[in-house]
């Protein structure tokens, strides 16, 4: 989540969602005229915000804090996954991008803004040594053309050089934006790229490096993180992709006049919508690239090799194109029109590319590989579906969408999904009590079904999965105080095995999952935590922390009535488990049953602060590094984390 290009998006908007029921964090807020983000696949508007609040900032800058459990190959920006199940997307068309999800752009993640008045926000982070210097700078620009009418743009650069050796990555995005929101014609519409190169080390060759250096060092205690050898020392990956989006809605209504009631005459009017026609195209492209130059570390860390001995240099290519068409009506125009409704229709063209084999030598003396891909393979596709929601409202909210595959790989797909939200006043506050779930039936992406390169090929036949959950959440702000607890149940499910291939559990796995938000506070003094308890009924398909914790102690005060301060501690901490290993190759998380990671704390010292525009913080993070000798602080298998570090950053938001 990266639109607001002050804060790592990720991290930021569950942390938002926290702040705002403060009556003072709302204050501290950056308010344009409105802001909104859309959804699949009609384009439906949400409310949204621009957020330039100090308190939290410095965690935007801490890899393993992306969420409470992060599976990360420690550096910042690096391939990662969210471990909070009931938080982690599904896998995606383009599988490879799955692990970089969090820094990349996308439709749920977009905002659009009417500013009235230009805005321009701009930041940058920084840590490290010159050796490990890990740096982040973001702009984003918003400007009315005029008060229907907007235009904007932002880039997010990130280069980060790593705490240990092989292991730096850079990553630069771009996109412009722009909507019109007329009485009859509506546009939404962004452009996104991104550029993302990343080196791979395959992970340290022995883990004592980390928890007993002395063993391997000759009773050296004191290790040179950047002389620890790597399993692979001239390897990377680099992913390349891009989204065009474009939302149109043409409405049809009538004039509601207003008039004088002395004279008759009509004071003003308002365009009143009563249904509207919809179209979305939404393109995509990406290119995968796995290069690895040493032809004997190409051999020797993966077990097969299939197409050439000297080393690997191979990519893998994917583009599609989504076209939507709908009618709706809409919702309010009047007294009767409870809710909205729609109905749609959705083709979609997927081509994959990948390696080319019809000229290759095989080694090994094969003439022929196990499978016989095509070079190039298109898919067609089609779903209808309806939507129903209820948007206004104080007492309920609701939101429903079913959709129907029809042809291609997509028919007999079935996705419904939906929420219902009902609020009531409790001590002068807004108490909100949500219940939500889905049934999912879906065919299995291309590339999970049939895929060659170097050093992995398969050929599956993987029928449909099945998702079902179901849960409710109770917000109570006045106590500071959110719960969410959920269920699902997924058959035939598909994840990567042992040997890093995708496989499919043929039976029914079970995720009960209990998250609880709760702030103490008393006066300056505050404590926040967040506690997931969550449990899988098959540990070596879906493996999970049972209990994972993040828990910040602060105090917040302001110096000479200008400059807001926030001075804390927190502390992110999950339990032991068989945590997903990291294949180079294909950039996924796959079971493993040798190491467990886990039951270790990263603790950071903080100060935030903000004074008018501007904001800044500084932050030794993982401070607590060596106050327990042997602490394995490893995420994924044999990637440590980042050791201790002083980092610093500084935000200014131009408003004029």
């Amino acid at each position: 989540m990266m639109m607001v290009a002050v804060m790592n998006v990720a991290v930021a908007q569950e942390f938002t969602q926290e702040k705002t029921k403060s009556t003072k964090a709302k204050k501290q807020r950056v308010e344009p005229s409105f802001a909104w983000s859309v959804s699949d696949p009609l384009g439906l508007h949400y409310p949204s915000t621009i957020d330039t609040i100090h308190l939290d900032y410095h965690r935007t800058m801490v890899p393993s804090m992306m969420s409470d459990a992060w599976l990360t190959t420690g550096n910042y920006g690096a391939p990662g996954q969210n471990q909070i199940f009931f938080e982690r997307p599904v896998t995606g068309e383009f599988f490879f991008e799955d692990a970089i999800d969090a820094w990349l752009h996308d439709t749920g993640t977009m905002r659009f803004y009417n500013t009235r008045i230009p805005m321009t926000l701009l930041s940058h982070s920084t840590g490290g040594d010159k050796h490990s210097n890990l740096d982040r700078t973001q702009l984003e620009f918003s400007g009315n053309v005029d008060r229907k009418t907007q235009v904007g743009g932002g880039l997010d650069y990130i280069y980060s050089k790593g705490s240990y050796d092989m292991q730096a990555d850079k990553d630069f995005t771009w996109r412009l934006f722009g909507s019109h929101m007329g009485d009859r014609y509506e546009l939404q519409t962004f452009f996104n790229h991104y550029n993302y190169t990343t080196k791979e080390s395959g992970g340290i060759t022995d883990d004592r490096f980390i928890t007993d250096p002395a063993a391997v060092q000759g009773g050296e205690t004191r290790v040179d993180n950047k002389s620890i050898p790597t399993l692979l020392t001239n390897t990377h990956s680099h992913l390349e992709g891009s989204q065009l989006y474009l939302n149109q809605r043409y409405k049809v209504g009538f004039y509601r006049y207003r008039r004088d009631s002395v004279t008759d005459t009509i004071i003003d009017r308002t365009y009143v919508p009563v249904t509207s026609f919809i179209w979305t195209l939404d393109f995509r492209h990406g290119k995968h690239q796995f290069l690895n130059k040493s032809g004997h570390e190409d051999t020797t860390f993966f077990d097969y090799t299939y197409l050439t001995l000297g080393g690997t240099d191979e990519s893998t290519r994917y583009w599609r194109l989504r076209n939507t068409v709908g009618v709706s009506m809409l919702e309010g125009f009047n007294k009767y029109a409870k809710f909205g409704f729609a109905v749609y229709g959705t083709h979609e063209v997927r081509r994959y590319t990948q390696v080319n084999t019809d000229s290759v030598q095989w080694v090994d003396g094969m003439d022929v590989l196990p499978v016989n891909h095509p070079h190039r393979t298109t898919q067609n596709l089609l779903w209808i579906g309806g939507q129903l929601t209820k948007q206004r409202g104080s007492l309920l909210r609701y939101n429903a969408t079913a959709q129907f595959g029809l042809l291609g790989d997509a028919a007999g797909e079935v996705d419904v999904t939906g929420d219902v939200t009902t609020r009531f006043k409790m001590l002068g506050d807004t108490v909100s009590i949500k219940g939500y779930g889905y049934f999912k039936n879906l065919a299995v992406p291309y590339l999970l079904q049939h895929y060659v390169s170097n050093h992995y090929v398969w050929d599956n036949n993987f029928s449909k999965t099945k998702r079902v959950r179901v849960g409710g959440e109770l917000d109570i702000p006045f106590s500071w105080t959110n719960v969410n607890v959920g269920y699902e149940t997924l058959t035939d499910y598909i994840y990567w095995d042992a040997d890093g291939m995708p496989a499919q559990h043929g039976g029914a796995i079970h995720v009960l999952s209990a998250r609880l938000h709760q702030g103490l506070h008393f006066k300056a003094f505050n404590w926040e935590n967040s506690v997931t308890l969550q449990t899988s009924s098959n540990e070596q398909v879906l493996p999970l922390p049972k209990f994972a914790v993040y828990s910040n102690l602060y105090a917040t005060f302001t110096i000479a009535r200008v400059l807001h301060t926030q001075l804390g501690v927190d502390c992110n901490y999950y339990t032991k488990y068989y945590a997903p290993a990291y294949n180079p190759a294909t950039m996924t998380f796959h079971s493993q049953q040798e190491m467990e990671c886990g039951n270790f704390a990263i603790m950071n010292l903080y100060a935030n602060f903000k004074m008018k525009q501007a904001r800044f913080f500084v932050a030794w993070t993982h401070f607590n590094q060596k106050l327990k000798s042997g602490t394995a602080y490893f995420a994924t298998p044999h990637y440590p984390l980042n050791p201790a570090r002083l980092q610093i950053g500084v935000s200014v938001n131009f408003v004029n």
